[in-house]
């Protein structure tokens, strides 16, 4: 008998969700929406198979996600410093607070500030989610001995291909985005939909469908998107209007600029059809000279004798 995707993260005690290297805003806004839907009562953590780009910066929860595989272990690091420079390392507790010297030989400084590196490894997860990609090589993490034991489960809206000994549980289903597939699941476990997973979602399906151009949008397509915006979700697909390029007035409630700050641009106004005879007209009378100052002057004609 098959395990419901409920069944299965009830079981968990501690959840990991990957996203793919290369990750596109629809993979991670779902797997940021799903973290933030199972992490109220629950161990989750998110990370990243490759670094997140400047352009996803605009989803919500952006920083929860990690680099670092896990956090089971806090690893102190120092760069540009020479170990062999450290006499010893002691540790101490005071008023309940962990307190970690280290002490340098004898005329060498201690490590600086800034040459100080904190990080996590080890996973303690016991039921790694991997969210999108089209195959299981781009989750490298799963091939790490930390994963070895660990339940994995695929969501996406395409089949992944993985090897069949790996036993990937998959829950993928057709969709015009990945955000589809995460909603019905969040649904499924009956988690409530905040204001912020919303937009995230919204946000994921508009950039899958370009912004509802893509073929594969369907009629569920926009039932979905009409029950995210009722659950509080914003939409932002008009973010990369350029509005500088929209006329004077065009927007309502814009006040128009001033002439002199318009842009200059020349309208050419159509000409009505002149015809030839006016044309010859008007240059004769470009080219016919001033009259003379007497022109309109009287006249005094004089008679001449004839012998």
């Amino acid at each position: 008998m098959e395990e419901s995707f409920k069944s299965l993260l009830d079981s968990a005690r501690s959840i990991l969700i990957l996203l793919p290297t290369n990750s596109n805003l629809d993979t991670t806004a779902s797997g940021l929406s799903l973290y933030m839907a199972l992490k109220e009562g629950r161990s989750v953590a998110i990370s990243a198979s490759s670094p997140i780009t400047v352009e996803f910066n605009r989803l919500i929860g952006i920083n929860k996600i990690a680099t670092e595989l896990g956090n089971k272990n806090l690893v102190i690091s120092f760069y540009d410093y020479e170990a062999s420079d450290i006499e010893r390392v002691s540790y101490d507790i005071e008023d309940g607070r962990f307190r970690l010297t280290v002490i340098p030989k004898q005329g060498i400084t201690a490590p600086t500030k800034e040459q100080i590196k904190l990080a996590y490894s080890g996973v303690s997860a016991d039921t790694v989610i991997l969210i999108g990609g089209a195959s299981d090589k781009h989750f490298p993490s799963i091939f790490s001995k930390d994963l070895s034991g660990a339940k994995l489960i695929h969501i996406g809206n395409r089949e992944l291909i993985s090897d069949p000994s790996r036993g990937i549980i998959s829950f993928s289903g057709m969709a015009a985005s990945l955000s589809e597939v995460v909603l019905s699941l969040i649904t499924e476990m009956n988690l409530s939909v905040n204001p912020d997973i919303a937009t995230n979602l919204l946000m994921g399906i508009e950039s899958a469908t370009d912004n509802y151009k893509s073929p594969e949008v369907t009629p569920g397509t926009f039932e979905i998107t009409a029950s995210l915006m009722r659950a509080g979700g914003r939409r932002f697909a008009a973010a990369g209007l350029n509005y500088e390029n929209f006329p004077p007035g065009a927007i309502p409630g814009q006040i128009p600029l001033p002439q002199t700050q318009q842009s200059q641009h020349k309208v050419v106004k159509p000409q009505t059809p002149i015809m030839q005879e006016e044309v010859e007209e008007s240059e004769k009378l470009e080219t016919m000279e001033e009259p003379p100052s007497d022109w309109l002057q009287p006249k005094i004609y004089k008679g001449t004798s004839i012998s």
